[in-house]
């Protein structure tokens, strides 16, 4: 170690391991004041003494007064993340709240027995995929399987035949197919031959 200059690493660490070890129960007591658990404060005050070991030949003053203001730092860095983290939490509930609720089981028969009529206008092989994978719940896989399909062929069959119901439901519903409906008049409307 040269004189007047920074003492080696290895006896900066010691230096701090020592003060941390001598003075750890009042670093947790500081800590725990101020974030209000004791396991979040044992983690802050952990993850300072590890951060610290390798730094702690900046030190000049005193190393005990130099870790507080670390663990103040870290203290306030963990605040920061758990506002952060309650705002980004009140955003979602926020958005939960805000979403459209789900339907009813008379406004479901509505619109099911809407799209079910209007699925008949389909090719027998689209209303048969919708049926089976959509209303029943039949997986793809299995559906394929009972058809002689392969799977890649029945994921090509669904997707046309919802990309046809949907044409359907938009010529017949109009702006109620976009919008929702309203005041359902499209049952009594027939499905296009």
């Amino acid at each position: 170690m040269s004189p007047g200059g920074p003492p080696d690493a290895a006896a900066g660490a010691a230096a701090v391991q020592a003060v941390q070890v001598a003075n750890h129960r009042a670093f947790l007591a500081y800590v725990e004041r101020r974030v209000g658990d004791r396991a979040i404060a044992e983690e802050i005050v952990q993850d300072a003494f590890v951060r610290s070991l390798d730094r702690g030949e900046g030190a000049r003053d005193s190393l005990v007064g130099w870790f507080y203001r670390v663990l103040h730092n870290a203290v306030v860095d963990h605040l920061r993340r758990r506002a952060m983290v309650n705002r980004r939490l009140e955003q979602f509930a926020a958005e939960l709240a805000a979403a459209p609720p789900e339907p009813t089981a008379e406004a479901a028969a509505v619109v099911c027995g809407c799209v079910s009529q209007l699925a008949t206008a389909l090719k027998p092989e689209y209303a048969d995929a919708l049926r089976s994978i959509e209303v029943e719940g039949t997986p793809v896989k299995d559906y394929a399987a009972a058809r002689g399909i392969s799977a890649s062929n029945a994921g090509v069959r669904i997707f046309r035949a919802r990309e046809a119901l949907r044409r359907e439901v938009a010529r017949a519903c109009g702006t109620c197919a976009t919008h929702g409906c309203q005041d359902c008049s499209c049952r009594a409307a027939q499905p296009a031959r």
